[in-house]
């Protein structure tokens, strides 16, 4: 599960990464690329990273997929996919198989119940970007995205039992270009996860009008 997340990578530093992506040789932002954000929520703008052969395409993105046959945004932003029945689930099978892309994180957020309330913590890894695999679609003519989820690896289980399907460098092209049944090859607890690391984030996060670098708790660090 993932319902909250942080990229703070933007502007040169975000089209050098993309660049560096496997196969890439260009790379176009026709939205720009979005300010610093820490406390990112469903339904707002994210980055959506699609490939055009050697060119990679960076577009804003509303988080929570509109399948094309429904008629208004009401309803429960469908921000998740869980990747074990993306390809059959209504709401998943046709991005699943024509419109698969990633949304690029510095790290996200999870909470825990604790002592009698649930404390936030901020997961991210030891370098780098985390590359998650997502779905697209535009229904509503708006381009929007979700995030496809698995099983938590064993070192992760105790904070969720879903997390993110994050991809390795090497797994990206076969998410996004390979056929149905190569991308759903893929769909397995992630092997990047092994190198995460986590802390205390600040209670504040819950709310998603707050949106600054101390949230994610490594501010004095």
């Amino acid at each position: 599960m993932c319902g909250r997340f942080v990229l703070f990578t933007t502007g040169q530093d975000l089209y050098d990464e993309v660049a560096a992506l496997p196969g890439v040789e260009s790379v176009d932002a026709p939205d720009g690329t979005p300010p610093p954000r820490y406390n990112i929520a469903p339904t707002q703008q994210v980055p959506l990273i699609r490939f055009e052969g050697v060119q990679a395409r960076i577009d804003a993105a509303r988080w929570g997929l509109i399948p094309a046959w429904k008629k208004d945004e009401q309803g429960p932003p469908l921000f998740n996919a869980r990747g074990e029945t993306v390809a059959e689930k209504p709401s998943f099978r046709s991005a699943f198989k024509l419109r698969r892309g990633l949304m690029v994180l510095d790290g996200y957020y999870e909470w825990k119940q604790e002592e009698g309330r649930k404390q936030p913590y901020y997961v991210r890894p030891q370098e780098g970007l985390l590359y998650a695999a997502a779905l697209w679609g535009t229904g509503l003519e708006r381009l929007s995205t979700t995030m496809v989820t698995t099983e938590a690896t064993e070192n992760m289980a105790w904070l969720h039992h879903r997390l993110p399907l994050f991809l390795r460098r090497d797994e990206i092209r076969t998410w996004v270009e390979g056929t149905p049944d190569e991308a759903l090859a893929l769909v397995h607890p992630s092997r990047v996860a092994g190198e995460f690391v986590w802390n205390e984030a600040a209670q504040e996060v819950g709310n998603v009008r707050n949106d600054y670098a101390e949230l994610t708790g490594l501010m004095g660090r």
